[in-house]
């Protein structure tokens, strides 16, 4: 996989629930994508994501290591790494 994209790994997989680590070198994105479920992300270190929605908007996201949140199906951008050091949340989707 190139060094510009996310790397994800899906931990868990069943009926009710999807779990990916999602590892992000500096610079690299997860690629233009849009929530079909409910999702949790659970930041795994500290720093700043850019998201980039559908209209081109930018934004900055602090996150910090345990610090969860929660987002509704529906949800379209692009997660782009703006830190010089790897960033690793892990995503937890409700099917």
């Amino acid at each position: 996989m190139a060094s510009n994209q996310a790397i994800p790994t899906i931990q868990a997989d069943n009926a009710r629930t999807r779990v990916t680590e999602w590892r992000f070198l500096p610079g690299a994105a997860t690629g233009w994508h849009r929530h079909e479920m409910d999702y949790v992300v659970v930041p795994m270190t500290n720093g700043n994501l850019k998201l980039v929605d559908g209209e081109g908007n930018e934004t900055v996201a602090e996150l910090f290591s345990g610090q969860s949140y929660f987002r509704q199906a529906g949800v379209e951008h692009d997660v782009i790494n703006i830190n010089d050091h790897e960033f690793v949340f892990v995503e937890i989707e409700f099917k």
